[in-house]
């Protein structure tokens, strides 16, 4: 038998995702010991109650509220308790000790990452960090790695698989965004309080995550513009498919020169959008997650997988241990975080987009050419015009027609997001607009 050195490992959080990494690290040790070269001993997990029950049965010996004694004791510590206190200064306890660190916080990364990578690039430790941005699948180290000597222009990602699954109800079954969340929480894709996904918190603080990573540039959470699905109707849903799209959540990071300065930047943001069916993304169904990588070298590229559960999510973070733990055996510093770019992150303003607008408006003649002026006013232009005489309303259940009006659909070309936001401002305001009935960002064309 071939004899291994020993590396300590603590985990720090015994819930859904930390029991299933204990219990695979305790299952497969013989195994992952062949993978890293050396034998990965699991001498502790920290909880907050020795007696909660758990989703795994763990060997009480395990089982600790002694966080102090855990850290400082081993050589790589998992982190999967979540929140951002006390798991910074458990964090930073760690990496001061001389380990290596691996976790699954997204909200403490996109708050306090530029902190915790400085205090490991310090002390040349590690700090890996793969599930906490798409679950199971790999994109942290595709971009990290297989990607460095590319350059990324741009991410699309629908990267919080709660929302997601409402989203693909509401299409699929014509469910209402309440009928799709009461659903969720059922088969357990929402939390009780659901806010951080359907207002899209969760998704930004992923958005910022891989923005710095794409693009070599910190970019913080508060800079990150957020918009959630609270507000997408079923007509909202059904008007884009009549037209050939499906929405979705989307996290968007990308590469942009001001139009106006012709200052070079980056741009992060979460909104709904409309994505075209004929667009990988479109075909994302449930609670998965996906991410579409544009590379200028490598061209498109799509990872795809589960981007939550226990056991899936316990996959990624096994992956970013067996990685630091080859470290350890190999020698050598850890992976600094690279921010060399450090590129302004551009307001949403100077983001080019384009609208899907419906407009409820008087139904008399010359409303069509007033409609035109505004939006030439603001420099925007129209791609198509749709018409119906005798709409339903929108967000009702009714569905009963509106005498004297009509319903417009409004497609735009590309725009800045200040221009055709001015649009529908001023479309708004005027006297033969009776209703902004409904406006979506086009994206992934």
């Amino acid at each position: 038998m071939i004899e291994y050195r020993n590396l300590r490992v603590a985990l720090l959080g015994g819930g859904s995702v930390g029991a299933q990494v204990a219990r695979l690290l305790l299952e497969h040790s013989d195994e992952l010991a062949n993978r890293v070269g050396a034998s990965l001993e699991l001498v502790g997990i920290l909880v907050r109650d020795l007696d909660a029950p758990r989703t795994v049965d763990l060997p009480r010996e395990l089982l600790t509220t002694d966080a102090d004694s855990l850290i400082l004791g081993a050589d790589i510590v998992i982190e999967l308790m979540g929140g951002i206190e006390p798991a910074r200064s458990y964090i930073l306890t760690a990496i001061n000790s001389g380990a290596d660190v691996v976790t699954a916080n997204k909200a403490l990364l996109a708050q306090h990452g530029a902190e915790l990578f400085e205090a490991a690039d310090q002390v040349g430790a590690q700090l890996n960090y793969e599930a906490a941005v798409a679950g199971a699948i790999p994109i942290v180290r595709p971009l990290r790695d297989s990607l460095a000597g590319d350059t990324v222009n741009r991410i699309l990602g629908i990267v919080n698989g709660t929302t997601n699954f409402i989203l693909d109800r509401m299409d699929v079954a014509g469910d209402t965004l309440d009928e799709a969340l009461a659903t969720a929480t059922e088969l357990g894709y929402a939390e009780a309080d659901p806010t951080a996904d359907i207002e899209g918190y969760d998704a930004a603080q992923k958005a910022a995550l891989l923005a710095s990573l794409a693009f070599h540039t910190n970019v913080p959470l508060d800079k990150v513009y957020r918009e959630g699905i609270t507000q997408i109707t079923p007509q909202q849903i059904e008007s884009a498919r009549k037209a050939g799209y499906v929405v979705k959540l989307l996290a968007i990071c990308e590469r942009l020169t001001d139009p106006v300065t012709g200052e070079h930047g980056v741009s992060a943001r979460v909104y709904p959008a409309m994505v075209h069916r004929g667009h990988p993304l479109a075909s994302v169904h449930g609670a998965n997650n996906a991410v579409f990588v544009e590379a200028e070298a490598a061209g498109p590229l799509m990872f795809y997988g589960a981007g939550a559960g226990g056991v899936q999510t316990a996959s990624a973070v096994l992956g970013d241990l067996v990685s630091v733990a080859r470290r350890h055996v190999m020698g050598g510093p850890g992976y600094a975080a690279s921010s060399h770019a450090d590129l302004p992150v551009l307001d949403i303003g100077k983001v080019t987009t384009r609208y899907a607008v419906t407009l409820e408006v008087t139904d008399e003649p010359g409303v069509l050419a007033t409609i035109a002026g505004v939006f030439s006013k603001n420099n925007v232009s129209l791609a198509q015009v749709e018409q119906s005489m005798t709409p339903e309303t929108p967000g009702t259940a009714s569905h009963e027609p509106v005498s004297g009006t009509a319903t417009l659909v409004i497609g735009t070309h590309e725009a800045t997001e200040a221009a055709l936001a001015a649009t529908v401002n001023d479309l708004a305001a005027n006297s033969v607009v009776t209703n902004v009935a409904s406006v979506l960002r086009v994206e992934g064309v």
